[in-house]
């Protein structure tokens, strides 16, 4: 087995593809907050393809983790130098191999609050991205900054020891605008519709709140590209990382199994300078906004309608779900006649052929996605993947019993336990104080009472409601493979495995 850590380097199994890029000249001009499997399978990979063109050494990256949860990330980052591996694992079983070399610098903020807010501040560092999940940037359904979030409490009063990712963004921002240091760039590589400006709502909300000069002054002069990122990429539970270690003979405590596709939609809002990007396979256009509408009205809606539905009725692959008549055809039902019927083809994406791709692709059997993955965070998600589709269908008059039948579903999932009985944890990190009032609750009414996930359109459909507590009584008498196929008795045939 294979050590990997900068002095073992060279000496790596030929079967791992290297960037081709020298990292002992290459420094940081990348923070990058969130270091997780999704953006070292992602912005990473796209980053270390720059790296290796001529004149791109001062765009290496400087992962920060700021979260308790990810001090095993921050162990395995420090011990092997910010490398990893990358597995990208095709449909037909094939897969490349390859170590990732572009994070020269890793910190772990509660290490440390003053070393993550020096780098910051540094005028070396000329672009700050973001993976801090859907809901991490704390925005309600009216475009409202949560100020009141225990996190943002705490760095409002605290802005020299900050927790959470606007407190150290703002915070850096002020120093360098102290010191006469150009502002870096602040990029949001979440799914989430209008990122780069939701990102630029709830900083410019922050430092508002410290001081309305600062936020004038970043309003003005940070630019916030809106983006629209691709690439499916299961948590690494223990089961996984033994694969990967078998697979390519390399020690790897923090290894990444991810799909072969991959894709990065951005707009070129950069004010002082970004990686060639654009020469490595980012498309750079005006606007993002119809490309990251598909993404998340296909592929992140699809996710989380599948999700509960299949979870709760056992599977836990979303592979599994995916060859199952039944669950495909469900999925196929929702793609055609609900959530694409809004949408109309661009240049590089042609809706029709984008659905196709989509199952195909949730259907990698070499990737083995997991259904508890897709089912994190729904009190977040339902509101920014789903209720646009939502709205539309309503105010269209379309059909709505897909839509009706997966609310149900995740009011049963919230009981905490599935057909069979087996109990599971429900992973909702920034949605939980509300839906704790749905847990308590005897009556399904309760979660269709939360605006904030549901919105305000469905409560005041007497038809929706009026079905969705049927098929919420018929999950409970009958169960979910029963109830949806009363829904659907005639399904499509799945794709070949």
């Amino acid at each position: 087995m294979h050590t990997l850590d900068q002095a073992h380097l060279s000496s790596l199994p030929a079967s791992i593809v290297r960037p081709g890029h020298d990292r002992t000249k290459v420094r940081a001009g990348i923070a990058h907050i969130g270091v997780g499997g999704f953006h070292r399978a992602h912005q990473a990979i796209y980053t270390d393809r720059a790296l290796a063109r001529p004149g791109q050494e001062g765009w290496g990256i400087c992962g920060i983790n700021l979260l308790p949860q990810d001090a095993a990330m921050a162990a395995a980052m420090k011990k092997q130098n910010g490398l990893y591996t990358v597995s990208e694992m095709a449909p037909d079983g094939s897969h490349v191999s390859r170590v990732v070399e572009c994070m020269v610098e890793y910190l772990y903020a509660p290490d440390s609050p003053e070393a993550v807010l020096a780098k910051l501040s540094h005028p070396d560092i000329r672009i700050v991205s973001l993976t801090i999940t859907e809901g991490g940037y704390l925005i309600d359904e009216h475009g409202r900054f949560n100020l009141e979030h225990p996190t943002v409490a705490h760095d409002l009063a605290h802005p020299e020891a900050p927790q959470g990712a606007f407190g150290y963004i703002v915070g850096a921002l002020e120093r360098r605008r102290k010191a006469g240091v150009k502002p870096f760039t602040v990029m949001s590589c979440d799914n989430l519709r209008h990122n780069g400006a939701q990102a630029r709502r709830a900083v410019a909300a922050f430092a508002r709140a410290r001081s309305p000069e600062l936020a004038e002054w970043i309003e003005r002069e940070v630019g916030f590209p809106n983006g629209m990122v691709d690439r499916i990429t299961p948590a690494t539970d223990a089961a996984a990382k033994q694969k990967l270690r078998e697979l390519t003979q390399v020690d790897d405590a923090a290894p990444v199994i991810c799909e072969d596709f991959i894709q990065w939609v951005l707009e070129d809002d950069f004010r002082d300078g970004r990686p060639d990007w654009h020469e490595v396979g980012v498309m750079f256009t005006k606007d993002v906004s119809p490309y990251e509408e598909a993404k998340i009205r296909l592929l992140n809606a699809s996710h989380t309608m599948l999700s509960y539905p299949a979870y709760l009725s056992g599977l836990r692959k979303v592979d599994d779900a995916l060859h199952d008549k039944l669950f495909f055809s469900y999925l196929r039902g929702f793609l055609d006649h609900d959530a694409g019927v809004w949408l109309k083809s661009l240049p590089g994406l042609d809706i029709e052929s984008y659905k196709d791709t989509l199952l195909r692709r949730f259907g990698n059997r070499a990737v083995g996605d997991q259904l508890a993955r897709l089912c994190m965070d729904g009190g977040s998600k339902i509101s920014g993947f789903l209720l646009p589709t939502v709205h539309a269908i309503l105010e269209n008059g379309r059909p709505y019993h897909r839509i009706a039948f997966f609310l149900a579903a995740y009011d049963r999932y919230l009981e905490g336990k599935d057909e069979k009985g087996e109990a599971y944890p429900i992973n909702e990190p920034n949605a939980r104080p509300l839906l704790e009032k749905v847990m308590a609750s005897d009556s399904p009414m309760t979660l269709i009472g939360l605006k904030e996930v549901v919105g305000t359109q469905i409560p005041a459909h007497q038809g929706f409601v009026e079905l969705y507590l049927k098929l919420r009584a018929q999950i409970d008498a009958q169960g979910i493979v029963a109830t949806l196929q009363s829904l659907d008795p005639a399904s499509k045939t799945p794709p070949a495995a």
